[in-house]
């Protein structure tokens, strides 16, 4: 049983299964885990910044926490929602070593040839995690 789990979640996925990943995450823990849901802002081109204005972008990211918030309170206590900016598998990575998470499940989405059985950020995940990762197909 684990007592300090992180789920990454990407809402700009049209296969969202964070129900499915909750599930999962609930099930393995401990009485009185914590369970994180996370969201990793990547970072926008610079060759796009100059397109969106300030304004958009600071709406973009009320609505994502709001969206991760609701995620989190649906989900019962014991669970918070975080939302970071970075590059989402080394973040995810960072974040699980930096608040000593024992478990990540993550879902992997539909693959491409360049990385045959998992999406590229659970492909990242489960080859450098320190910790243990369900990966959720």
């Amino acid at each position: 049983m684990y007592k300090n789990i992180l789920v990454p979640v990407a809402l700009d996925s049209e296969d969202n299964r964070v129900g499915d990943a909750m599930a999962i995450a609930k099930t393995l823990a401990s009485e009185g885990a914590k369970i994180t849901l996370l969201h990793v802002v990547e970072a926008v081109p610079s060759y796009a910044m100059s397109y969106i204005s300030a304004d958009v972008m600071a709406e973009t990211r009320e609505e994502i926490e709001a969206e991760m918030q609701g995620l989190a309170t649906a989900a019962g206590s014991g669970t918070t929602a975080k939302v970071i900016n970075g590059h989402s598998g080394r973040s995810v990575l960072d974040f699980a070593e930096e608040n000593n998470v024992d478990l990540i499940v993550i879902a992997s989405h539909r693959p491409g040839m360049q990385t045959l059985l998992l999406g590229s950020t659970a492909t990242h995940v489960v080859r450098h995690a320190k910790c243990a990762v369900h990966v959720l197909r």
